[in-house]
């Protein structure tokens, strides 16, 4: 597989673009960067409305955060899909299927009458947005030289990180003032915007191929990985909490077919018809790289949980001064993604993530000393210095991670780092809600107050936080920056 790629550039990478190339891919690029902000930015924005629409909607807690498990659910169902999207159709085609179907979710969320129009817009939604992650990723693969690479990089990692940061603070604004279907229709014009500019100015930067598309592949992904984020998030909503369903029954579905789709992949990708070539892990950058993105993203998703109810429940400050509170920290994780980029092309990835995975290690370590007297100022510099840790990991491992892999593989590697995402996320929430919540109901049902157990259910899943943030500093040690120069131009051989 060498001139056919699933993704092969208008111009090689290798080669320097003139002034008019350049400017067309930074078009490109930033509508790529401004799309995929607006579609991120919904996985998290409907954790604080969930009490206004539980009132509003009239339904129970259990059934509110669907809104956000569907979202995550259906983005680990299709998010493994995305690496045949990319070898099949154009970049446009992608991009005009990513944007209409998260306009149309945003479109349906606005004018539901009830909660089950309102899932249907929330699943919809998350199609979207599965399909303009790998998207941007590989774009840039394609596009940018070696040598700039963590610069755009930096600017994905503000995608990536932020935008989730940000969406409790923004809905906590919106709801402050206004009704929750305001959510949907304050972002429904910027994804029409950024459709119709998109239709207007991105070309074509892809060669598409006929790959095949297995079938059979298809039911395993989604029964694996959506059984294991579904099985994950349940795991975290019902800890505590007695059910005649048994929750471990979604996780052993998940990791039976699972196992199943990758052996299929494995058989499969040796005529270059898998459906998610597994052929990256090949490469150990990428794997270490993955590994540490998946313990960092456990760290993020599990914090972003843990705050609120911390902040609420136990400091008692409302909606709005949550999100306040953890606004400071998405902007610095904005602000310190570009500047990140530029000293990872200059110096590769050791300077940045060793330091990044101590501090995060350090600050969670720091978290485990939360309780009920704790100010809200040291857990705002707290927060802030753990946003800085990890904004000094992502771009440097997003870009090692799939700068070690030859170019057929981009797309196979950027729906891989999605999912992956989508795991270690949905493992992250469980694992800190599920410690909390268990320590918690022990503690209350021997008479303890509800505050102080609350608390103290929060001092054990940090514990537990910060003893796998210390994996992170071991493999920081092993990334390094790829070989650039010794980089094949074919896929590894299947075996």
């Amino acid at each position: 597989m060498q001139s056919d790629s699933p993704m092969t550039a208008a111009l090689p990478v290798d080669a320097p673009p003139d002034a008019a190339t350049t400017r067309s891919n930074n078009v490109v690029i930033s509508l790529l960067l401004v799309s995929a902000f607006v579609v991120i930015l919904n996985e998290t924005i409907m954790g604080v409305a969930l009490p206004r629409l539980m009132a509003d909607l009239d339904i129970t807690a259990s059934a509110g955060q669907w809104l956000t498990t569907a979202f995550m659910l259906t983005m680990a169902v299709v998010i493994p899909i995305t690496g045949f999207l990319l070898q099949r159709f154009t970049t446009r085609a992608v991009f005009i299927f990513a944007m209409t179907a998260f306009s149309l979710g945003t479109f349906i969320s606005a004018i539901s009458p009830g909660f089950e129009v309102l899932l249907a817009g929330r699943v919809v939604q998350a199609v979207g947005t599965a399909t303009m992650m790998p998207l941007l990723m590989t774009t840039v693969m394609n596009l940018v030289p070696p040598s700039s690479r963590g610069r755009v990089m930096g600017n994905i990692s503000i995608v990536i990180s932020v935008a989730p940061a940000i969406g409790p603070t923004i809905s906590g604004i919106i709801l402050n003032v206004l009704d929750w279907r305001w959510m949907f229709w304050l972002v429904l014009p910027i994804a029409i915007a950024s459709l119709l500019l998109g239709m207007a100015r991105i070309r074509n930067v892809s060669t598409p191929r006929p790959a095949p598309f297995d079938l059979i592949s298809v039911p395993l992904s989604a029964l694996g990985f959506g059984g294991l984020v579904y099985g994950l998030s349940s795991l975290g909503e019902g800890a505590g909490q007695s059910s005649p369903f048994p929750s471990w029954l979604p996780l052993v579905v998940g990791i039976v077919a699972l196992a199943l789709f990758i052996w299929r992949q494995l058989s499969l990708q040796r005529h270059d018809r898998a459906l998610l070539d597994l052929r990256t892990f090949a490469s150990p950058i990428f794997t270490i790289s993955l590994a540490m993105m998946a313990i960092s993203t456990m760290a993020l998703f599990g914090t972003l949980i843990l705050l609120p109810i911390y902040v609420q429940n136990v400091l008692g400050l409302d909606t709005l001064q949550t999100g306040l509170l953890l606004l400071p920290g998405g902007l610095v994780m904005g602000l310190l993604a570009p500047f990140v980029g530029r000293l990872y092309d200059r110096h590769g990835p050791l300077p940045l993530i060793v330091p990044g995975s101590i501090i995060v290690s350090v600050v969670l370590w720091g978290m485990t000393l939360l309780n009920e007297q704790t100010s809200p100022y040291w857990l705002l510099a707290a927060h802030v210095t753990l946003s800085v840790g990890l904004s000094l990991m992502f771009t440097p491992l997003f870009t090692s991670a799939l700068g070690s892999l030859p170019r057929p593989l981009y797309s196979h590697g950027s729906a891989m780092i999605g999912t992956i995402q989508q795991l270690a996320g949905a493992a992250g929430t469980a694992l800190f809600v599920a410690l909390m919540s268990m320590t918690a109901g022990s503690l209350v049902s021997n008479g303890i107050d509800t505050v102080i157990a609350t608390a103290a259910g929060i001092h054990i899943a940090f514990i537990w936080g910060a003893a796998i943030s210390m994996l992170a500093i071991i493999a920081a040690f092993f990334v390094r920056k790829p070989d650039e120069g010794a980089m094949p131009d074919g896929v590894p051989a299947a075996h």
